[in-house]
């Protein structure tokens, strides 16, 4: 079962052009090297363009070609990435909340921020059964739906957790709260989700209490690490 989708169409629009397009490319490869061919149909852009943008994001090592001549992800984006991620200290810090989060719950937790009208997976920890949802950090998803959507605008029950049941996918259910600074300001959202028949129609209930603990973890850890 995945939850992690991405429409390109659905993504925001720079008014940028050439960024859009080289981004619509990035994009296209997250789940795999593509041939030329597969990018064009993935992102709608001309084979000409597709080619050009492809071939110069290979030349700075944000793409690299594969043996077959298609384009993959390249490895300067590990190193953006790792420095990305160590300028800021919520993924670190986030990674053994999560994973205790999903040890007592059984299922994949999930750590988004808002970026824009979007919300973006930072960091996951995957449940350890066959059939789970899966979200790929990096993974874009509406901020109206789902429940992690509703716990980064700051709509959440009085217990503090805001649940979702099929809302985004069909056959997920997930339960999310927001982490909040000292001010109230919502910095991100923590949440579990997976299917329906093992998480039930009613994942507050039955994971809200845990999910609420782990944010709240979460919340204390930074105001340490950033000496409060």
């Amino acid at each position: 079962m995945s939850s992690d989708r991405r429409e390109l169409t659905a993504k925001p629009v720079s008014g940028v052009g050439v960024v859009d397009k080289s981004v619509s490319i990035l994009d296209a490869v997250q789940t795999g090297a593509r041939t030329l061919n597969e990018l064009v149909d993935a992102t709608g852009l001309s084979r000409a363009t597709a080619h050009r943008l492809a071939s110069a994001l290979a030349v700075h090592g944000l793409l690299r070609r594969t043996a077959d001549g298609g384009f993959a992800l390249g490895w300067r984006l590990v190193v953006l990435g790792r420095a990305a991620e160590s300028g800021h200290g919520l993924v670190e810090v986030a990674g053994p909340v999560l994973d205790r989060l999903r040890d007592e719950t059984g299922e994949s937790a999930q750590l988004y921020v808002r970026e824009g009208d979007r919300r973006v997976c930072v960091a996951v920890s995957e449940s350890p059964h066959g059939l789970r949802t899966i979200v790929g950090v990096g993974a874009e998803l509406p901020l109206d739906k789902g429940s992690a959507g509703h716990a980064l605008l700051g709509d959440v029950s009085r217990a503090g957790w805001v649940a979702s049941v099929a809302e985004r996918e069909v056959g997920v259910a997930s339960v999310s709260s927001p982490v909040r600074s000292d001010d109230e300001t919502v910095l991100a959202a923590i949440g579990v989700s997976g299917p329906i028949e093992r998480v039930t129609r009613m994942p507050g209930e039955r994971y809200g209490e845990a999910v609420v603990a782990a944010a709240d973890e979460l919340a204390a850890l930074l105001v340490r690490q950033n000496g409060g």
